[in-house]
């Protein structure tokens, strides 16, 4: 498979999951402030500032308020990790690969793009809370099934799930982060009804609540953490999504599990082992923010190696730098 082709198919998946996982991100902290008692717009800084994109924002929104931080993550296309900008970028790489991609992905894709885009439109900037982001969610989803019932599962359908797998695991953890660390208000809180209501919230922000209560029954922070970072078996939940990309990674490599050719498989194996014996006590221990900006460096760094062993354009001239893709 061309580089190209093979970029295109894992930045379709990671913007789609992108897209969604941002919407999931708004929604929660509009819960959350639902049941704050006070302080609401000063908790929608910390929503900005773990998405890496604060100086950005600053320079062009100023203070952090329920309005702009909105706009600026859903309808603000110079953002290019907005809910706009991500399906915009998505539907672009699949409209260079339609040959790849089943004609119901790319159906799916457009109706994706134009809801979003005509909701931009219609509502001058301002979104419709729990409709709009309810639809961004359900088309994500319909695209992933469709994709995994309508794509041959060979080596494009590798690389699609690998970015979608990478691109989860890296948004369970920071809203995992926005909770813990972020928006938590003071220690005087931990414990009580607004505490329970926000972890609550985060289960739900990752469709997670009826799946917890299965697994842990009473909420507690402990179990959330457990559930979100370490569950082997739930689709949204760290671990289970790094040993999906690990597979991937593998069956597009032909690299047997346990050994590695490329840098990033043994980056992700190394992932992959660690927290396979990390316990959720020793997470916490260890501090949950710092560990989490751990495994998102991480993260970016299997990203970096993906796109060098499988993406970057390899020239004869020595010494020659090459420029990242324009997708990345």
């Amino acid at each position: 498979m061309l580089s190209r082709v093979a970029e295109s198919v894992y930045w379709v998946s990671r913007y789609i999951e992108r897209a969604e996982n941002v919407a999931r991100f708004v929604d929660v902290n509009i819960q959350l402030m639902l049941d704050a008692p006070e302080g609401q717009d000063q908790q929608w800084a910390p929503l900005v500032a773990i998405t890496g994109d604060q100086a950005d924002f600053g320079k062009r929104y100023g203070v952090a308020t329920e309005s702009s931080v909105i706009k600026f993550l859903t309808f603000d296309a110079e953002n290019p990790n907005s809910i706009i900008s991500c399906v915009r970028a998505a539907r672009e790489n699949a409209r260079s690969v339609r040959e790849i991609i089943s004609s119901e992905m790319w159906l799916q894709l457009n109706r994706l793009y134009l809801m979003v885009n005509t909701a931009a439109q219609q509502s001058g900037g301002l979104v419709q809370h729990e409709v709009f982001y309810e639809e961004v969610k359900q088309a994500s989803h319909l695209f992933t099934g469709i994709t995994d019932a309508t794509m041959t599962q060979g080596e494009a359908w590798n690389f699609s799930r690998l970015g979608r797998m990478l691109e989860r695991a890296d948004k369970t953890s920071r809203i995992l982060d926005v909770k813990y660390f972020l928006l938590l208000h003071s220690a005087e809180e931990v414990g009580t009804p607004f505490d329970d209501i926000q972890w609550a919230a985060v289960l739900r922000s990752a469709s997670a609540f009826e799946m917890y209560r299965k697994r842990h029954g009473r909420i507690s922070p402990r179990g959330v953490v457990d559930f979100l970072m370490l569950d082997r078996e739930f689709p949204r939940a760290v671990q289970f999504c790094l040993l999906a990309a690990r597979d991937s990674l593998h069956a597009i490599s032909g690299t047997p599990l346990g050994t590695f050719r490329h840098t990033p498989e043994k980056l992700l194996g190394q992932l992959c082992s660690d927290l396979a014996f990390a316990g959720v006590d020793e997470v916490i221990q260890h501090g949950l923010h710092e560990y989490l900006d751990e495994l998102q460096n991480k993260l970016n760094q299997v990203g970096q190696g993906i796109f060098e062993a499988f993406f970057a354009l390899k020239t004869p001239q020595p010494g020659k730098k090459m420029a990242h893709s324009a997708a990345q």
